[in-house]
């Protein structure tokens, strides 16, 4: 508390002077906040004053204005020391006069110091994590990477497993299965870190030694089958039994010139880019040191097909293949794409922070804390307004990256427009004035920190939950959601993009969402046009989709469509390359990604251009593309059409197919920690269901049903009518049928006609008479219609009956029904 009185001016002691300030400083290193914001490592490398740290930052993350409050307090330093106590909220000219404006509030929650060590990423309390550093050079390589070439020839390697092969790695810190997600640390699991990689028996052991214990690391086990061959089993998403997608592990101990065979046995997609070209990637260490040399496409004889191994549930998938090591003795890694980790942002952020042009019009916030306590950062990038009405007349536009922490590729399109939008240039200064860029580089910090391919610590897809109401269960999702609505009550969001991978088809494309107003019919596929025209050789519009279905409907694109976003998109960049143009069957790399960042600020300039000249042509173009498309459709199904007239009445949904996207319904639902909950919730239910007791015969229900029926009428018409006394009364005088229900006759019930003779009617009342002869009547269950002989000179002895007592003609009827039916029942 003493450090927010000093901030504000209202507090003059050093902090040793406190009383049991010691005290205090231990409490706080025990503190999951002091843990929060410590270094990665031993406990004595933490920061123990969080409050101290968070100065630190404070200053390089201001605007302008920030630095020029930050300059006047440095001005007044004595102010502290001086015996009149002022406020520090309020800020001082030169001439010593009061400013109406207050200080920027300080944050929230703390971040990373230039001065001090990032904040580490805090892991589940299961997982093992090693103490080493893992960091990779940028490269690009000087020739194009270009697709494998499948010969035919390729080897399919059988299955062996554990039981013919030797195990050198497997996790055994992984949650077992029906876990949930209870708490987290920095360094992960408490303990001494155990080798799990075999132990060498000597210089000439040649066993690879594997290790995947790092940010974004991922492989389960590791399998030796022969003397160069290994089987890798990939480790599932963290408390779930799915996603095996991405891997990203390190081996040690290789030997040069030497063919080495790895298959990865447990994929779950039948389709992949493997399977038409694409190359796994692979870094050498020393390569890195020796020649700069980073992340290099590498692999021969790669095949991708189904496991033969049948374990009764869903089906698996096999990638194999070989590689030769550059060097001995050396240390490569191995990954599914290029790794961009959440140390990596944190590193670019504080380099955004620390740079005091970038950071006077770039607000580094945090948005929320993710499940596991990783800050999820916002970025607000705008030049500053000259007057309020210029800043109200902005228009935002809103980006957001790795939702699924598989997609890495996410990240580098966003480290490219970052780079771009942040930048000197004159296109990028002019969108900081018309715009502000709403930015979230990294939606779900905890799946990329362990190594998910598509879930977060919830078991779930985040791209499935936009819809929901569960904060706690989904805070970076919740958080941005409720961001993009109180954006919306302040200025038109012009567009909303959200970055992610795909993994079967190639290239980069949009899904958009078609419009629903004949103002703005194909206004949503502008967008997308002009940037593939700005990026002809990596965008396609060709595989663009602007379909939206049902199973679509929690992710953000629609999400936000719906929430009135019109040109609502999510990007598609490819895990291999290109087919189009210069970059034909080349893979792409961290610069092609980067650039398309540049492009996506390129076309936002010609969507905005007040000549409207590339905006009409590009809308006119569209409508001859969607008329050659209605064409072929009707061609395919042999008719012809006119579509001179009315042809864009069509609806478009209905000529687009569906997307070719993951099925939602893999990761829906309530998140893992609920489950037992909802599961013992059903539970108690049924057991607390009283049963009621059976009838044991249809008499006997349809019986109790009209009785209960009849129970009922009457409490409506005792609640609804003034002669509710009246009709009470002329009830009860029908005790037979009431109280002994076994005397009714089982033939009118069961829609037979009742047998009468002359003998029988002989002690009629002939006072009393049916005045007009019954020949139909209806049951109130059932609706059978009863049938009864036409009796002309049948006179049966009735109670009087004041019919202005029943409340509807139904009701007389019913009761009637039964008076009749008690009547001739003792007739017979």
């Amino acid at each position: 508390m003493h450090h927010h009185l000093q901030y504000y001016g209202y507090f003059k002691a050093q902090k040793g002077n406190l009383p049991n300030s010691a005290a205090h400083q231990r409490v706080w290193k025990t503190s999951p906040r002091y843990e929060l914001n410590g270094s990665f490592g031993e406990k004595q490398d933490l920061i123990s004053d969080t409050l101290e740290k968070e100065t630190f930052l404070w200053p390089t993350c201001l605007s302008s204005t920030g630095h020029a409050q930050v300059d006047a307090v440095n001005r007044d330093s004595l102010m502290l020391s001086s015996p009149l106590l002022r406020s520090r909220q309020l800020l001082y000219d030169e001439l010593d006069e009061v400013n109406p404006r207050l200080r920027e509030p300080r944050e929230l929650f703390s971040f990373f110091s230039s001065r001090g060590p990032l904040q580490a990423p805090r892991w589940p309390i299961e997982c093992e994590v090693i103490k080493e550093n893992i960091h990779h050079i940028e490269w690009v390589p000087p020739q194009p990477e270009y697709f494998y070439q499948p010969t035919g020839d390729e080897k399919v390697p059988e299955i062996v497993g554990e039981d013919q092969g030797t195990v050198v790695y497997q996790l055994d810190s992984v949650p077992t299965e029906g876990a949930y997600f209870t708490s987290s640390r920095i360094g992960g699991k408490r303990g001494i870190i155990k080798e799990l990689a075999v132990t060498l028996q000597g210089p000439e052991d040649n066993t690879l030694l594997f290790e995947s214990r790092f940010e974004s690391g991922n492989l389960q086990k590791a399998v030796r089958v022969g003397i160069y061959e290994y089987e890798l089993t990939l480790r599932t998403d963290l408390y779930t039994d799915k996603h095996t997608q991405w891997f990203y592990f390190r081996v040690q101990n290789t030997r040069k010139d030497v063919t080495y065979r790895f298959t990865i046995v447990n994929l779950l997609k039948p389709k992949s880019l493997y399977a038409v070209g694409m190359k796994p990637l692979m870094y050498s260490q020393l390569d890195a040191i020796t020649y700069n040399v980073g992340w290099r496409r590498e692999g021969h004889e790669i095949k991708y097909y189904k496991n033969n191994m049948d374990d009764g549930q869903q089906p698996l998938y096999c990638l194999t293949w070989t590689v030769q090591f550059p060097h001995d003795q050396d240390t490569c890694f191995f990954a599914h794409f290029y790794p961009y980790t959440y140390t990596d942002l944190q590193c670019y952020l504080l380099s955004v922070a620390n740079n005091p042009i970038q950071s006077q019009f770039c607000k580094l916030r945090a948005l929320c804390r993710s499940l596991a306590g990783n800050t999820v950062y916002l970025l607000t990038i705008t030049n500053p307004s000259r007057t309020p009405q210029e800043a109200a007349a902005k228009k935002a536009v809103v980006l957001s990256a790795r939702v699924h922490p598989g997609e890495s590729n996410g990240s580098w399109i966003m480290r490219g427009f970052l780079d771009f939008i942040l930048s000197n240039s004159p296109d990028a200064q002019l969108l900081r004035d018309i715009f502000v860029f709403k930015v979230i580089p990294m939606l779900n910090p905890d799946g990329v920190i362990v190594g998910n391919y598509r879930c977060s610590l919830a078991g779930r897809d985040l791209n499935r939950h936009y819809k929901t109401v569960l904060k706690d269960s989904f805070p970076c999702i919740w958080y941005t959601k409720n961001m993009i609505k109180r954006l919306l009550e302040e200025r038109e969001v012009l567009l909303y993009c959200d970055f992610h991978g795909h993994s079967r088809k190639n290239n980069i494309f949009l899904y958009g969402c078609n419009s629903n107003s004949r103002r703005h019919w194909l206004h949503e596929r502008v967008f997308p046009l002009m940037l593939s025209k700005n990026a002809p050789d990596k965008f396609c519009f060709d595989s663009c989709n602007f379909k939206v279905q049902k199973c679509k409907e929690g992710t953000g694109r629609v999400v936000m469509w719906r929430m009135g976003i019109l040109n609502s998109y999510t990007m598609e960049s490819t895990f291999g390359g290109s087919t189009l143009g210069s970059k034909r069957d080349t893979h792409f790399t961290v610069e092609d990604l980067k650039s398309l960042g540049y492009h996506v600020c390129d076309t936002i300039l010609d969507f905005c251009d007040p000549d409207q000249t590339k905006y009409t042509q590009c809308l006119q173009e569209l409508k001859e593309l969607l008329q050659q498309e209605i064409h072929k459709k009707f061609n395919n199904f042999g008719q012809d059409m006119d579509l001179d007239g009315n042809w864009s009445d069509i609806p478009l949904s209905d000529i687009e197919s569906s997307t070719s996207g993951s099925d939602s319904s893999l990761s829906d639902g309530l998140p893992i920690h609920l489950l037992s909950i909802a599961d013992e919730l059903n539970q108690k239910m049924i057991l607390k269901k009283p049963k009621k007791k059976r009838l044991q015969t249809r008499k006997q229900r349809n019986e109790q049903y009209q009785k209960n029926y009849l129970m009922r009428e009457l409490k409506l018409t005792e609640n609804s009518t003034p002669g509710r006394a009246r009709f009470a009364s002329t009830l009860q005088k029908q005790p037979t049928f009431l109280k002994n229900p076994e005397n009714s006759s089982a033939s009118i019930i069961r829609n037979e006609t009742p047998r009468l003779n002359e003998t029988q009617l002989s002690g009629r009342d002939k006072d009393s008479s049916l005045d007009q002869p019954l020949t139909s009547l209806v049951l109130p269950k059932n609706k059978e219609i009863i049938q009864v002989l036409h009796l002309p000179h049948l006179y049966i002895h009735m109670p009087t009956v004041n019919f202005s007592s029943f409340p509807s003609l139904f009701v007389f009827l019913c009761v009637f029904n039964l008076v009749l039916t008690e009547t001739i029942s003792q007739l017979a």
